[in-house]
């Protein structure tokens, strides 16, 4: 298993609203698109209006390298830059846990 943790943050109030209906755009596509993402997922942040945290699940480096290929990603890679002010990414490794294979 293979995993993310990004935590996205906005320029402003309305690069949050163009940044989640771009966010809404893709995730329908990777959901019907995407057999080896497990999980992927777009929160907002308690108290911080411009944060969105993503958590993503591929089922091995694989499927993530097949995602970032899919051309709705890559629509999302590059339109998301003029939203943001920054990207951080936190790569995961599974110890295990409920909800997940193996």
């Amino acid at each position: 298993m293979f995993g993310l943790f990004v935590r996205f943050t906005c320029k402003d109030e309305d690069s949050a609203r163009r940044f989640d209906r771009l966010v809404a755009e893709t995730l329908p596509l990777i959901i019907d698109k995407e057999p080896g993402t497990l999980v992927y997922v777009s929160h907002f942040v308690d108290g911080e209006p411009l944060v969105r945290a993503f958590y993503e699940l591929y089922t091995d480096r694989d499927a993530f390298e097949a995602h970032e290929e899919q051309p709705h990603v890559k629509r999302f890679l590059e339109a998301r830059g003029e939203f943001l002010a920054s990207v951080e990414v936190d790569w995961l490794s599974s110890q295990g846990g409920k909800g997940i294979p193996g």
